[in-house]
């Protein structure tokens, strides 16, 4: 594993030195060309490629909710052809072992000489899709956990890196629930946004009929690299942000748990446990992205606004009466958000 090391210094490398020489108009334009490539093969859905876009750009991981035959495979493949990084998708199923998502130890008799050797496993790619995640026993859904925060992966002694850019896209489909694992908070906590891909309408279920039954599939063309790609992770890192507006995001955080003075009524009723802190860094660090691709270098309270259901969504544990009464975590979220720009808007 010694070469995928190597491999991902270059690229940190590359990434470091033009980060300083990449323009914020540069960075939309390589990000309005990778949403136009592939746009030429997933139909519709814009809402979800700008949110798997910008979860790869911040270098976090999605959990994408939807039926299936939606394109959600589809759409991390065409990803991947357009930045020229590889593409591993891992079927969970309950009998899957962790060592068949992480890799194992083989034995390997090299000229007489036996010894083990490491068989790295399909999360050693730059885009992994772990298809209906909860499927797979806790034991299984663990094994993505030090890849997902760490970007490394540890057997026996010796840890691994994972390649960059490096972005976990994991499914669940809210429909069949019978015989699945639901995912611990924990785990949830890792997945920056929660992207809940919505039924396509009558006009993109007969592109997306013209577009799949004919002689030939369109494919993404490549429009950038990984190197190109981690120099925008770079420079979102870079963008300003006011304190006012840090300190907003954390007052729409602390504003979900139900125990803090300033949390509306509406989560004291509903709501069990609040967001992490996690849910701030998200904010802040999706925010600058946000900012980078509506043409601006810093960042807007708006911003923060338009992400908070993606980035507090699955962070949220509604309680027992908000299941009875129907109040889903988007209704909360929503209300987090008003209430506080409420509270901002009144102490100006």
């Amino acid at each position: 594993m010694a070469e995928p090391a190597t491999r991902a210094d270059d690229l940190r490398l590359a990434g470091a030195e033009a980060a300083a020489a990449m323009a914020p108009d540069e960075f939309r334009r390589i990000a309005t060309d990778i949403e136009a490539a592939i746009g030429q093969v997933i139909v519709g859905q814009r809402d979800l490629v700008r949110g798997v876009l910008v979860t790869l750009l911040a270098g976090g991981n999605a959990l994408v909710e939807g039926v299936p035959g939606l394109g959600k495979t589809l759409l991390v493949h065409t990803l991947a052809d357009a930045i020229d990084a590889t593409f591993s998708r891992i079927q969970f199923t309950p009998d899957l072992m962790p060592a068949d998502i992480v890799g194992t130890s083989i034995i390997v008799d090299d000229g007489g000489h036996r010894g083990f050797r490491f068989e790295p496993g399909p999360v050693f790619a730059n885009l992994v899709l772990a298809d209906e995640i909860n499927r797979a026993t806790p034991k299984t859904q663990s094994a993505l956990l030090e890849a997902m925060q760490e970007r490394a992966v540890t057997v026996g002694k010796t840890s691994y890196p994972v390649p960059v850019p490096f972005l976990v896209l994991a499914t669940q489909n809210p429909i069949e629930m019978e015989g699945t694992y639901p995912l611990p908070e924990a785990q949830l906590d890792r997945f920056l946004f929660k992207l809940v891909v919505p039924f396509p309408s009558f006009d993109d279920l007969v592109a997306i009929s013209d577009r799949t039954t004919g002689a030939a599939l369109a494919r993404a063309p490549r429009v950038a690299d990984l190197a190109t790609v981690l120099t925008m992770q770079r420079l979102a890192r870079e963008v300003p942000i006011a304190p006012h507006v840090t300190g907003h995001a954390a007052r729409v955080v602390m504003a979900t748990h139900p125990a803090d003075p300033s949390a509306p009524e509406v989560v004291r009723a509903y709501v069990t446990y609040g967001a992490s802190p996690r849910a701030v860094q998200g904010l802040v660090l999706a925010g600058k992205i946000r900012a980078l691709l509506d043409g601006r270098f810093n960042v807007a309270v708006e911003d923060l606004e338009a992400l908070a259901p993606a980035v507090l969504r699955h962070r949220l544990v509604p309680s027992f009466e908000a299941e009875a009464e129907g109040v889903d975590a988007d209704a909360l979220v929503a209300a987090v958000v008003s209430h506080v720009g409420r509270e901002a808007a009144a102490a100006l």
